[in-house]
């Protein structure tokens, strides 16, 4: 009897062990690994500007390199034809000057030997310079090609990681809601009036709301919350990077108090923004499987700060 209910015991206890997690604790998981998602998305983000950063660099230099070689190629002419006739006449010196010909002409010669030697210091100082441009030129580019080769190879690991946690948090939003995200519908309200760049800002975002999430997207079907900001203000002629910590490092630190409709709403240590359309609400692109919509300031993130585009 002892032994079959240990049995039992056991059997109610491995049971227990691969019982299906409750919709409750579904729920924390989605929420948890969403914020931790987010974090790593920003970082994305982030390396694509350093990336982007690096290849212009790399267009510049380059563009910069072809010049320079036909500078170092002058130069060394310049320097053959120097050292060729130094071997040919040997060096002509003042005291040759003195002994050949008339001494009526001696200040004249040692002028014409002195602007001879200035001059040819001038060509073999400009060979250096340019011999010392072009190896650093070479030598930044070669930098600049493994930096960039380096940063190619790690946005793609990244990407990688994020595909696979999106399809972790896909399998667990449809094992606890039914689908892997949440249908968005467009706004059918009436857009706040707000003069300015801000206001058309602000009118993009309504228009946006609908829209699906996506990782580095920033529209005009789909968004992260960086990207949707970053549209949002394109529209209004004004240049934000594709991040939200750099995006914070662009605008102009304001208090709450002083919030107007289309400045921006920091969250979890920069890891998310918002654009603000008064009334204590907020506008956008929320996380993987829910799409852009409105939503109270205070969204059950840490507030980090506010912005303005100026």
């Amino acid at each position: 009897m002892v032994a079959v209910t240990a049995c039992a015991v056991a059997l109610t206890g491995a049971q227990a062990a691969h019982a299906s997690p409750s919709k409750s604790d579904l729920t924390k998981q989605i929420d948890q690994q969403s914020k931790q998602l987010e974090v790593v998305v920003e970082a994305y983000n982030a390396m694509n500007i350093n990336l982007q950063k690096t290849q212009s660099d790399l267009t510049k230099l380059e563009a910069s390199l072809a010049p320079a070689k036909a500078a170092l190629q002058t130069a060394s002419a310049q320097v053959t034809t120097i050292a060729s006739t130094a071997y040919v006449q040997g060096r002509v010196g003042p005291m040759s000057a003195l002994l050949d010909g008339n001494s009526g002409d001696l200040m004249a010669k040692m002028g014409f030997l002195d602007q001879i030697q200035q001059s040819n210091q001038r060509d073999i100082d400009n060979f250096t310079t340019t011999t010392q441009t072009f190896a650093q030129r070479q030598s930044e580019l070669k930098s600049t090609q493994q930096k960039q080769a380096a940063q190619l190879a790690e946005i793609k690991a990244r990407k990688t990681k994020i595909e696979n946690a999106i399809k972790d948090l896909r399998a667990k939003r449809t094992q606890a809601y039914g689908s892997p995200s949440q249908a968005g519908h467009s706004y059918s309200g009436t857009i706040p009036s707000v003069s300015g760049d801000a206001g058309v800002a602000v009118r993009y975002a309504f228009n946006a709301i609908g829209s699906s999430y996506v990782f580095g997207a920033d529209g005009p079907n789909s968004y992260d919350c960086s990207g949707l900001v970053m549209a949002a203000w394109k529209s209004a002629g004004h240049s934000l990077p594709h991040n939200a910590a750099a995006q914070w490092g662009q605008v102009a630190h304001i208090s709450r108090g002083d919030l107007k409709a289309g400045d921006l709403v920091f969250y979890n240590s920069l890891a998310h923004v918002g654009i603000y359309v008064g009334n204590n609400k907020i506008i956008d692109a929320p996380r993987e499987g829910e799409p852009v919509d409105e939503r109270s300031i205070n969204r059950g993130m840490p507030i980090y700060g506010y912005g303005r585009v100026t």
